[in-house]
């Protein structure tokens, strides 16, 4: 059956969930797995793959597979999403608030992350995202108006990539990223829900259009007990 390892995923998906296995427990050896789904190796490690990159598992080398906490929410470190697709695919209710939206002469550090000089006008769009009734991410984007000419308070609610790609015809193709760990800011404990917490996770990206231009900064900020990142890597030899 070419899909067994998806209905392998789901089953094993299904057993986290509903705490059979529960956060930090090991599961069973690719040797058990199996036995116990009478499936070879490979099947099993395709299994294994997508639950990794879906946030599930955590693999550690001559260990096995560590369970995660699954009331974090897995967010891709590689692709280029909106929240709003994020949001439908982590299955939660989720909302976007406008804090701020104008448009403006950078500072010296926009400049340099977007390239450009102080003359060149930038959107600056603060936007707290609430899952589950708490605000958890705080948002911080520079758009160049040169490529977005204008921004309203509902395209900005609703998805940005979404006007973006749809309406204006631009083609987003490729990010680069940094993840930092760093002590909470006062914009921070102005927007955020941080239940005590002083640090968060930032991560900063500098998005392209399809013909490589830059286009866009954002400095996104995440309470730290809500998240992990999750990354699928395939090994080249050097």
């Amino acid at each position: 059956m070419n899909n067994k390892y998806l209905t392998i995923y789901n089953d094993l998906a299904e057993k986290i969930k509903t705490g059979y296995y529960k956060a930090d427990d090991l599961l069973p050896s690719e040797s058990n797995l199996m036995k116990d789904y009478n499936a070879s190796r490979d099947t099993i490690r395709k299994s294994l793959n997508i639950l990794t990159q879906e946030g599930y598992i955590q693999k550690s080398k001559g260990k096995g597979s560590f369970v995660l906490d699954i009331n974090r929410f897995a967010f891709p470190v590689s692709g280029v999403v909106s929240f709003k697709e994020i949001g439908k695919q982590l299955g939660k209710k989720f909302s976007t608030e406008v804090k701020i939206l104008q448009c403006i002469l950078p500072d010296k550090t926009i400049c340099n992350y977007l390239n450009i000089n102080k003359n060149q006008k930038v959107w600056e769009i603060f936007r707290t995202r609430k899952i589950d009734r708490e605000n958890i991410i705080l948002d911080k984007d520079y758009i160049l108006q040169k490529f977005v000419n204008n921004l309203t308070f509902d395209i900005c609610k609703n998805s940005i990539y979404e006007y973006i790609e749809d309406i204006l015809n631009l083609k987003i193709a490729y990010a680069k990223k940094q993840i930092t760990v760093e002590k909470s800011t006062e914009e921070d404990k102005k927007y955020l829900d941080l239940d005590g917490y002083n640090m968060v996770v930032v991560v900063r990206s500098c998005t392209y259009l399809e013909d490589t231009s830059l286009f866009q900064y954002t400095e996104s900020r995440h309470r730290p007990d809500k998240f992990v990142f999750v990354d699928f890597a395939r090994r080249n030899k050097l």
